[in-house]
């Protein structure tokens, strides 16, 4: 396989299961490496520790946190980085006042229901925002999302509100990007919307948005297939002798 290999990084208690309705399609093009955080509790850590077992080059694709921890990886070893995929996410830290100080409040709230009650009854309740209402009657999705929580313990998920909590501003890194980028989004996603990824895109003009119909913020595992084919489009402009 001559492609670039490609790393796909889960955010906030997900893992491969992100992924994998629709990375048999793609490891048919090149290597596809999923990443694990373990119990990082910081986004440089978890880049670090990514870079640190990655191949020398590589593409990267991010949903949510994971495109947070992608944009820290771009920070640090740009030079290692042939392309950036970003999914379902956000570039500014913690908002300052109250709106900051109820973001906190919301993420310790399901913390203190992941420790007190299980990591299942958060998840039950977290995915509620978190899919196009009209798949909360999916079963089985939904029930793949909160088998793929449960994998996580409560102090995993402690370790990344405190990640996310610290968040930087990388409206420089966005500004910085020469490399091929696609922005994607479900057009349901309330957690990251559609203008939050245009207003990165307006930081990274060459970057392509794709907006998935039909999804939320878990749009990898809601529309695999369309997500899939945004990737595919991605991946062949890095591949593009040009890029």
């Amino acid at each position: 396989m001559t492609n670039l290999p490609l790393l796909l990084v889960p955010g906030l208690m997900c893992d491969h299961a992100v992924w994998e309705p629709m990375v048999s399609k793609l490891a048919i093009q090149r290597a596809c490496i999923m990443v694990n955080h373990g119990s990082a509790d910081s986004l440089t850590l978890m880049a670090r520790q990514m870079l640190d077992s990655a191949p020398p080059r590589m593409l990267l694709a991010g949903h949510s946190m994971g495109a947070r921890v992608v944009l820290e990886a771009l920070r640090l070893a740009p030079e290692r980085i042939a392309g950036v995929a970003l999914l379902d996410t956000g570039f500014l830290p913690k908002a300052a006042g109250a709106a900051g100080e109820e973001e906190s409040r919301k993420r310790f709230a399901l913390l203190k229901v992941a420790r007190e009650q299980s990591v299942a009854v958060m998840a039950r309740e977290w995915v509620k925002g978190m899919v196009h209402p009209a798949r909360l009657e999916d079963d089985e999705l939904i029930e793949r999302i909160i088998s793929m929580f449960e994998r996580k313990t409560a102090d995993i998920f402690e370790c990344q509100i405190q990640s996310l909590l610290g968040r930087p501003d990388v409206s420089d890194v966005l500004c910085s990007i020469k490399v091929p980028t696609l922005l994607m989004c479900g057009q349901q996603d309330t957690w990251s919307p559609v203008t939050q990824h245009q207003s990165m895109q307006a930081l990274v003009p060459e970057a392509v948005l794709d907006v998935i119909e039909t999804a939320g913020h878990m749009a990898p595992m809601e529309q695999p297939e369309a997500v899939a084919q945004s990737i595919e489009r991605w991946m062949a402009r890095c591949d593009s002798p040009s890029a």
